[in-house]
């Protein structure tokens, strides 16, 4: 069993148990859970798409329907695919609190303390996002009918609107709060479920990099100055042990590492798919509009959504090749030259391990840094300019 409180993921816990997504405790009740959100996304989904049976398919609303719908697309893949590794997550999670559990040193706890810190400061802030902007949302649809009641205007009373593009072969006003309780339904899960499980991304990763900081602690500290100086055997094997312990540690952080994407390389793929496609579509759809702000707020969503995954989660990658990058660094700068033939030869084979690149690799086909989120990036600009292209 994992130490909420150790982790500092109480946060998490919370967003993954609203979501049906926490792997312990999973009842009965947490399996029909799942079922109805499943079904809560893929019927929003398929109502996007069942337009194009009473409308006729123009461009325009091909990409409408397409920029949103696969935004939701993302969210479905995200659920599917956690709610199937539900074992992964929770080994996971049992992996770190065994690292946790095995430091002894009160700085080596600190430091992994402070990285559970910067976790969860990222867990606060996408939350608080999601809170500012979830209520503009609801406002925007129900603003016309406010709008009437605010200024007492003796109108017909406009009926609140959905935003985006639905076909439910019902008359629309008159189960429209039926209608907008689904699709926010549908919204508000997709996203809580997109910072449910991403912010447990940042947990893992923060940790991995917390162990290699550990790493590169041990090392200095195994090649003290003062340390190195002294002559007895004794010392010699301290010097020795703690040298282990350091590659014992970047050994478990490397796999550690690869562990926590290693699972869901194939949905990291589709993601990339999905994220391109939307954030291409919806900057075309806000540039061909009218400059009207109802109808630039989905796409500026859009977009707003795919930037900060695509940004955050590529740092995060980026700050793991880094993190390992600093233990070669240290290895580097240390004063290896002072000690011991014995010890010198262990150092080169660490300094010849740092000749191998470590990154976080999806499926061979992309790596995650800051370079990759810029391509990224491009691609999805690249995509808009052929689009807009036809459009002249």
């Amino acid at each position: 069993m994992i130490c909420i409180n150790c982790l500092h993921i109480s946060l998490n816990r919370i967003l993954l148990l609203t979501v049906g997504l926490w792997p312990y405790q999973q009842s009965k009740l947490v399996r029909v859970q799942l079922v109805l959100s499943l079904a809560i996304l893929m019927t929003f989904i398929i109502f996007q798409f069942t337009i194009f049976v009473t409308s006729k398919c123009t461009p325009d609303l091909f990409i409408n329907v397409f920029s949103s719908a696969s935004v939701c697309i993302f969210f479905l893949i995200k659920y599917i695919w956690f709610s199937i590794n539900i074992e992964v997550i929770k080994y996971l999670l049992e992996q770190l609190q065994n690292i946790y559990n095995k430091l002894t040193d009160e700085n080596e706890i600190s430091i992994m303390q402070e990285y559970s810190n910067y976790a969860k400061r990222y867990t606060i802030a996408l939350t608080l996002l999601f809170i500012c902007v979830a209520p503009v949302s609801i406002i925007y649809s129900f603003w016309p009918y406010l709008y009437n009641i605010i200024l007492s205007i003796n109108e017909p009373q406009s009926h609140p609107r959905l935003l985006i593009l639905t076909e439910h072969f019902i008359d629309e006003k008159k189960y429209v709060y039926l209608i907008l309780l689904h699709a926010y339904a549908a919204l508000f899960l997709g996203t809580i479920t997109l910072i449910a499980t991403g912010t447990l991304f940042i947990v893992y990763i923060q940790h991995a990099c917390g162990m290699f900081r550990i790493v590169s602690y041990r090392i200095e500290q195994a090649m003290a100055v003062n340390t190195l100086r002294k002559k007895k055997l004794q010392n010699k094997n301290s010097i020795y042990k703690k040298l282990i312990h350091a590659v014992y540690m970047h050994r478990e952080a490397m796999r550690f590492a690869d562990s926590s994407v290693s699972k869901f390389k194939v949905m990291f793929v589709m993601l990339i798919i999905a994220g391109i496609m939307s954030a291409s579509l919806s900057a075309f759809r806000a540039l061909t509009m009218d400059s009207d702000f109802e109808k630039l707020f989905i796409p500026f969503i859009i977009i707003l959504i795919n930037f900060l995954y695509a940004v955050i989660g590529n740092y995060m990658a980026q700050e793991v090749m880094d993190h390992n990058n600093d233990v070669f660094v240290t290895v580097y700068n240390i004063k290896w030259y002072t000690a011991s033939l014995k010890i010198q030869k262990m150092i080169l084979f660490l300094l010849q391990r740092g000749t191998k690149v470590f990154n976080l690799n999806i499926a061979g086909l992309f790596v995650g840094s800051l370079e990759g989120a810029a391509t990224l990036l491009s691609t999805a600009i690249s995509y808009f300019t052929v689009l807009y292209s036809t459009r002249m």
